[in-house]
Order: structure tokens, then sequence, then C-alpha cells
């Protein structure tokens, strides 16, 4: 009889053991399951944001493509012009030295002397008789030549005022072989200097008029011009 009943004990024994087996279990794997399903959701729905971004990411690339074409554009085209702008410069450099290479053809073919009175810029009729003996001949056989008018005042006066002065005489007479002579403005050089480079001490009323002057150079390279003298007004 009591073997039997010892056999039934340990059977109940074995399944509440096995319960409390299978409760441990649940207990362990359970939470680990849910971890996983958790980890598995996180997955899908990075997943999900990969699938979504992929075609702004493709977007984005074409767009810096794109960009990086249109800069390497960009780039040639600024070698270009610079390779353009080192041309023009050193043609402009080689036209420069060719030109100042000239300036020692050219020498002084005529010239005159015309003067004014106190404070005045205004050309006299010998000032226009002066002028008209210097261009007449000279410039219509010239073909390359340049001329230099350069005003002057006596020292009476304050500096400012002398050199405002000197200029209009030389506006002047630039003026009178333009407008009666047909002369090109881009032909003639003018300069007032004041009271600088007087001829004279100044010491007699005669002397300073002859301070008053502008004098009027034709500078030709043509081998044809002949130097002639100086003509001055009295």
């Amino acid at each position: 009889m009591n073997r039997p009943l010892g056999i039934g004990l340990t059977f109940c024994l074995v399944l509440l053991g096995g319960c409390a087996t299978k409760k441990y279990v649940a207990k362990t794997v359970d939470p680990v399951n849910a971890k996983v399903d958790e980890l598995d959701k996180k997955t899908q729905s990075t997943q999900k944001q990969l699938d979504e971004t992929e075609p702004r990411i493709s977007a984005a690339d074409e767009k810096a493509t794109s960009a990086d074409a249109r800069a390497t554009d960009a780039m040639g085209r600024a070698d270009a012009a610079s390779k353009k702008s080192d041309q023009v410069r050193d043609q402009l450099r080689s036209e420069l030295n060719d030109r100042i290479a000239d300036l020692d053809d050219y020498k002084a073919a005529n010239s005159a002397t015309v003067l004014f009175k106190v404070n005045s810029s205004q050309l006299s009729d010998d000032a226009k008789q002066q002028l008209d003996q210097m261009t007449a001949g000279s410039i219509s056989s010239a073909k390359r030549y340049f001329i230099a008018i350069q005003g002057f005042t006596d020292k009476t006066g304050s500096a400012d005022y002398n050199l405002e002065l000197s200029r209009r005489r030389a506006q002047a007479v630039q003026s009178y072989l333009v407008a009666q002579h047909n002369i090109p403005v881009f032909r003639i050089q003018v300069v007032g200097l004041g009271k600088d480079k007087p001829v004279n001490e100044e010491k007699t009323r005669e002397e300073r008029q002859q301070n008053r002057r502008v004098e009027v150079t034709l500078f030709s390279a043509d081998s044809a011009a002949a130097p002639k003298n100086q003509a001055s007004m009295q």
C-alpha cells in the first residue's frame, strides 16, 4: 500500500516540477522574445526610413553631380578667360613697347610762342596769325605727328591762380588749332605750368610779358619734315 502512494507522490512532484520549470522558462524567455520583437519593429522602422530616404539621397547625389559639372565648366571658362586676358595684356604690352620705341623717332619740326595780356587767356590776332604760320604746310605734309602745348604765366599772383590761368591759355590755343585747322584732339597734348620755368628774371614789364606765354611745338616722325626755326611774338 505504501509503494503506490510513494509512486503517486513522486509523479505529483514531477508534475509540479515540470510546471515550475515551464513557468521559469516562460518568465525568462518571454522578456527576451519581447525585446526581440521590439528590436524587429525598430529594424523594420529603420528600413522604412532608409527606403524613404534613399530617393532623397539619390536626388541630392544628382544635384551634387550637376553642381560639380557646373563648377568644372565654370573653372574651364575662367581658365579660358584668364588665358585670353594674358593674350590681351601681352598684346597691349607689345603695342606700348612699340609706341615707346616710336617716340625716339619724333623730332621737333616746328614751333611758336604766343603771348597774352595780363590776366587774360584770349588769343590776339597776332597770336592767331602766329599759329596759322606754324601749321601752314607742316600739318598737311605730316602723317605721324603730335603737338605739345605748354601754358605759362608771370610770377604775379598766387600759385593756384597762375596754374589755372596757364591751363586756360594752353586750352585756348588747343581750341583754335582744332576749330581752325581741323587738328584731331588726340594729336594734341596740353599742360599748364603756371609761373614755373620763366624765360627771364622778370625785372621789367617787358620781361613779365615774355613769361605770359604759350609754347607750341610740332613733333613729327616723318623723315621729310624739316625742322623750322621758332617764331616768337614780341
